[in-house]
């Protein structure tokens, strides 16, 4: 008797992720055949030197004799208690206590578990284009139907709230806001923000902001968290450990929440009932937050003009301008860049073709744009980790590979 066929199951068709799709696949195997990959796909700051501040590392080893048992299915009072400190120090950041705060494995596990508690068959998402692909494939895969507002390339990528108004129906109930942006590099301005509030509030719409890189700012760019700007709103909050602290496989993140609550307590209880299910978070990962959040933030340094994260944004963006026919908006926050490739210089149609063309002439891992569900095949995204030297250049090998690409 043939054994019965296990297929992929129908809550998986359409859920993407191409920050580690089929080109990393091809990475891996040209590794495993001995060649050396420089790979620009995800930000991961271990694998480009960055260490991890001893502090955390120290309160980790400690706490590990006695963190092996659960936890609060919230996580340990000390670290939801540090979360409270570190937003008591934001001006007019709504009041909460540590039971609106849930830790995490990432916050990658947050947004499953809010999107599994929001979301019935046909219930949208408004979520900007491009995004953070998890943000979509997690709103499929509880449901709902992801629907992309648009972000302008031609405005230092800030979402175009027309197009958010447009978008609207009956079906809609949340919006999804990434700022600092990941993969754009944008910063979103006071205006913008508080036109996404009035939008929501008009609308009766629940706030999802993911802030993971409101520290990991440029210039003179300024964070506006957007709980600041909608006490009288519903809004979770979402950030970790992973960028600011360069501790990303700590899988360290947690979710705060803010605003009234009396309307959405079924909700609220379904977010408790899956980290119930889930047990705890990683208990000795959850000791390494109240020694982050307290005492000297190191990436004030990283970030600062002379500081390394600083020059390698000013590296990637010089190399990739310098390239005829590639635009780039200077990123002003996170660890990315998003450069465009004008169709008239470069007719490229299909955007992970090129990606994985590239890989396998150069070594270079890159990721289209419509990995991050921009409509276009023009977009691709740069990871801006490793050293001013190297981002140099892999950037000038994708200037030369450009220069006689044809699709």
């Amino acid at each position: 008797m043939s054994p019965r066929i296990l297929d992929q199951s129908s809550k998986l068709k359409g859920v993407l992720y191409e920050i580690r799709g089929a080109a990393l696949e091809e990475a891996d195997r040209l590794e495993a055949d001995g060649h050396r990959i420089l790979k620009l796909n995800t930000g991961n700051p271990a694998v480009f030197g960055f260490e991890a501040p001893y502090q955390i590392v120290r309160d980790m080893i400690e706490a590990v004799p006695h963190a092996h048992g659960y936890s609060d299915s919230r996580g340990i009072m000390s670290a939801r208690r540090a979360v409270v400190s570190r937003y008591e120090e934001v001006p007019d950041f709504p009041k909460f206590d540590p039971d609106d705060v849930y830790l995490g494995n990432g916050v990658s596990e947050l947004i499953t578990m809010t999107m599994q508690a929001l979301l019935d068959s046909g219930d949208e998402v408004l979520i900007p284009a491009p995004d953070y692909p998890l943000w979509t494939a997690m709103t499929s895969l509880a449901g709902g139907t992801p629907v992309h507002y648009r972000c302008d390339s031609e405005g230092d990528w800030q979402p175009d709230l027309d197009d958010i108004r447009a978008k609207i129906t009956p079906a809609t109930k949340a919006i999804v806001v990434i700022n600092p942006n990941n993969p754009t590099g944008a910063v979103y301005s006071r205006e913008v923000l508080e036109g996404i509030v009035e939008i929501a509030r008009e609308h009766s719409l629940l706030l999802l902001s993911d802030e993971i890189y409101d520290r990991i700012l440029f210039d003179d760019a300024v964070h506006i968290p957007l709980a600041t700007l909608a006490p009288d709103l519903l809004c979770l909050t979402f950030n970790g450990l992973s960028k600011t602290y360069r501790v990303a496989g700590y899988r360290s993140g947690w979710l705060v929440i803010t605003g009234p609550k009396s309307h959405a307590a079924g909700f609220l209880e379904g977010i408790q009932l899956l980290a119930s299910t889930r047990l705890c978070p990683n208990v000795p990962a959850q000791h390494a937050v109240q020694a982050a959040l307290s005492g000297v933030q190191s990436i004030d340094a990283l970030i600062a003009p002379t500081g390394r994260l600083h020059e390698q944004r000013d590296a990637a963006f010089d190399a990739l301008t310098a390239i005829p026919g590639v635009q780039c908006r200077k990123p002003r926050g996170a660890l990315y860049a998003f450069p465009r490739l004008d169709p008239e210089v470069y007719e490229i149609h299909d955007d992970a073709k090129f990606v994985y063309d590239f890989l396998v002439a150069e070594h270079v891992l890159l990721v289209q744009g419509t990995g991050f569900n921009w409509p276009t095949p023009d977009h691709f995204r740069i990871v801006t980790l490793p050293e001013a030297r190297v981002l140099t250049e892999a950037i000038e090998r994708l200037g030369n590979f450009l220069a006689s690409y044809r699709q």
